[in-house]
């Protein structure tokens, strides 16, 4: 008998007060005989189910019995069913879950509550028609992390240098369509790219996570560390002020303007790992930014275009000679 149907039995039960084996049979996609055994089950537990015989009869939860669900209140039940809404979406569970919950709340919520669930949905195909679904290995990851069992690992690395190691997996987390896991290891801490795993396997060692662990405060200290090594090099630039917005899009939390001019530039600082990655981001705008300093990024920019010119400019000479 599983926890999950007496739990959603349970809910069932709070929301219409009585109901009878058949309709809860119905409700729960079971047999009448399963369903009635399961009632059974919640009354020999101490839930105050009773059964009433006789015409109209059926099973009551009576007594005030409530579960921690109908304690939301309005502005906690719309919160939640916006976060749980668009995981309804793509997930057929989650579906499922969501329709018994909203059965479980209060009648007065539950307009509300099923106009927060559609008001979000999730659609993981990009507009090149790639589909970003979910890599196959999540939910072998989400279970050993949920159950706390060791997962042994084949790993590549950035250098693209193979390893195998047995992880305890603390939490999961997704940035943008891509997935991290981070996990205990001999070595502390770590922070794996889910796409860089070539194979897991999960076991039935118990992973000992430590009592303070928190993920979002562990995801925190990772991107921390990213944003450092993201902002290695400052530089500084003038650009139309207009195309600010846009500069920002491409450098994130490392773009703040300084000031504006009076002939409609900025001033804006910028920063990446290298000199070559600005270099690089700012190729394509030509002369429309002015690279003020440091003196390391206007080089790679002259090295960029003296590349530039030597394939390009001399590339139609070298096609009209073979063309005579």
């Amino acid at each position: 008998m599983r926890a999950d149907r007496l739990v959603a039995a349970l809910l069932f039960l709070q929301h219409r007060g009585r109901v009878t084996a058949a309709e809860l049979a119905g409700e729960l996609e079971v047999s009448v005989a399963t369903a009635r055994r399961d009632l059974e089950a919640l009354s020999t537990a101490g839930i105050p189910v009773y059964p009433q015989p006789g015409r109209g009869g059926g099973w009551s939860l009576v007594g005030g019995a409530r579960t921690d669900l109908s304690g939301l209140s309005a502005f906690e039940t719309q919160a939640l069913f916006l976060l749980v809404g668009p995981a309804a979406s793509i997930s057929g569970e989650a579906r499922t879950a969501l329709r018994k919950l909203v059965r479980a709340l209060p009648h007065t919520f539950r307009a509300d509550a099923e106009a927060a669930a559609g008001a979000v949905m999730t659609d993981r195909t990009g507009w090149s028609g790639l589909d970003r679904a979910r890599p196959d290995v999540i939910e072998l990851l989400q279970n050993s992390v949920v159950h706390r069992r060791k997962v042994r690992l084949t790993y590549d690395n950035a250098a693209r240098e193979r390893s195998v190691r047995l992880v305890d997996p603390w939490g999961l987390v997704d940035k943008d369509d891509s997935w991290y896991l981070i996990a205990g290891t001999e070595g502390g801490q770590r922070t794996f790219r889910v796409e860089r795993i070539v194979a897991a396997e999960a076991t039935d060692v118990p992973a000992p996570r430590p009592d303070d662990f928190a993920l979002d405060r562990a995801w925190r200290e990772v991107v921390g560390v990213v944003e450092r090594k993201r902002s290695r090099t400052w530089a500084s630039v003038l650009i139309d002020t207009a195309y600010v917005p846009i500069l920002r899009d491409h450098f994130g939390l490392h773009c703040h303007r300084d000031a504006d001019l009076d002939d409609g530039r900025s001033r804006v600082r910028i920063a990446a790992p290298t000199p070559r990655d600005i270099a690089r981001t700012l190729a394509g705008w030509g002369a429309e930014v002015e690279v003020l300093e440091p003196v390391s990024v206007q080089a790679e920019l002259a090295r960029i275009g003296t590349e530039l010119v030597q394939r390009y400019v001399a590339a139609p000479r070298t096609a009209a000679l073979r063309s005579t």
